[in-house]
């Protein structure tokens, strides 16, 4: 089980004690990958850094690697940005994706795998890297690519913190609020449509070991939001992947902003989110065929 205050722990160390991370506060960047590598440290889990320059700052992603068994070459990859944008601490974005992310790491390293699960806190998500910029997670994409890593299918948890449950809180684009829920109380999967069938076993497995309300949609690509984070990467290089999030900017009033601080997270909710992750990652991990 994860606990929720190790998740509040974790969330208010990077957003209210570290704030501000990215490479215009170098040092406040370095804090937060420190922070993230001690963290696993700790637990008996040692991290990897994939280092490299980023607007002459030295960035690096933080990865763990659980070794899979009879299907070991085989891997799920699940990830998080730990840099904030530009004036905002990142509570939610993304101080709530990374604390799950390393309490997977904990609780999924306790129980046995078939597959290989390879969990990854990226660096420099956010502008001016995200789309064309030297973003970690495409740095950590096209080497897995170069190095022909069998990815079955990649997660990125993106914004996991905030929910509504007053109608009208929920907004999305066009069309979209006829086939969806108007109150901002669930947690949402999101793919292209190449990823459609991963997203679909992802999405089945998480209501399998939770009965948190979620929702899933495998659209176009090109409709605003749906590629906006790490997860684009990884489609760029070919790989399945899909985004677990509480839709960011279309709840969340403080995106983006000075105001995206830890008292507006829900811990209970963040808790059974992360939870059913982990109970549909070791489905996952273990199924026949994925």
């Amino acid at each position: 089980m994860i606990e929720q205050a190790h998740l509040q722990h974790h969330v208010w160390t990077l957003a209210a004690d570290i704030g501000e991370r990215n490479v215009f506060h170098p040092t406040k960047l370095d804090a937060a990958r420190d922070y993230i590598a001690h963290e696993w440290r700790t637990r008996g889990l040692e991290p990897r850094l994939q280092t490299y320059p980023a607007r002459g700052v030295e960035s690096s992603n933080v990865e763990i690697v659980l070794q899979g068994g009879r299907h070991a070459s085989q891997s799920i990859v699940i990830g998080a940005h730990y840099d904030s944008a530009r004036g905002s601490p990142g509570a939610d974005d993304n101080a709530s994706a990374v604390a799950a992310l390393l309490e997977l790491g904990h609780a999924l390293a306790a129980v046995p795998r078939a597959r290989t699960l390879r969990l990854v806190a990226f660096v420099n998500e956010e502008p001016p890297f995200f789309f064309w910029g030297e973003m970690g997670s495409q740095m950590y994409a096209r080497a897995a690519r170069a190095g022909n890593e069998d990815i079955r299918v990649m997660l990125s948890l993106e914004m996991l913190g905030y929910y509504r449950d007053e109608p009208r809180t929920q907004y999305y684009p066009p069309l979209f609020r006829w086939f969806y829920p108007n109150r901002g109380n669930f947690i949402g999967f999101v793919s292209n449509l190449r990823s459609r069938r991963q997203l679909t076993r992802v999405y089945r497995a998480f209501r399998d070991n939770c009965g948190f309300p979620s929702e899933r949609a495998a659209v176009p690509s090109w409709i605003p939001g749906i590629g906006w984070s790490d997860h684009l990467s990884f489609w760029r290089q070919g790989y399945p992947a899909l985004m677990v999030t509480d839709t960011a900017f279309y709840r969340y009033p403080h995106y983006h902003t000075s105001e995206d601080t830890p008292d507006k997270i829900d811990f209970a909710r963040l808790t059974a989110v992360a939870n059913g992750l982990a109970g549909a990652l070791v489905e996952l991990a273990n199924a026949e065929s994925l």
